[in-house]
């Protein structure tokens, strides 16, 4: 007779990042190398890019406007790469996150899903970053790239 087996543990979820529109294009359009290991803890499985699909369609709708056109942006490989690594998820209920009000409105998405579900917000934007203070007392990492430090390596 064998034993019954137990359900494994559940393995720890990944720590969660949220990836402002500015450092998507800076590691899939410009190639900047500060986003080396960000990108380096993304491909390892270490991290888990969050996204929500307002997110998706900013980044679509930025790059239609031919902002990097300069840089010719590989749309079909930024595409692949999102789908690969970005888990996009709903976002939350305004009544669900704790408030930080973004001087710029387009950013509000990027705060409010950092703040209910993610451990950082990977920005350049300064009306984002200015909120870093009172985001950490909440528990949420505001930072650039170059500052990100990945906790698994």
């Amino acid at each position: 007779m064998s034993l019954p087996l137990s359900p494994s543990p559940p393995l720890p979820a990944l720590p969660a990042v949220v990836l402002d529109t500015n450092v998507i294009f800076d590691w899939m359009v410009f190639r900047n190398p500060g986003c080396a290991p960000l990108v380096a803890a993304l491909e390892a499985g270490r991290l888990q890019w969050i996204a929500t699909p307002a997110m998706r369609d900013e980044l679509a709708h930025v790059l239609s406007r031919g902002v990097a056109s300069a840089y010719s942006p590989d749309r079909t490989q930024i595409d692949v790469t999102w789908n690969r690594l970005a888990r996009l998820v709903e976002p939350p209920l305004p009544t669900l996150v704790p408030r930080l009000r973004c001087t710029d409105t387009d950013d509000q998405k990027f705060i409010d899903l950092a703040l209910h579900q993610a451990r950082w917000l990977i920005s350049r934007d300064r009306a984002v970053l200015k909120l870093g203070k009172r985001a950490a007392a909440l528990g949420v990492i505001f930072t650039t790239p170059e500052r990100w430090v990945d906790p698994g390596a």
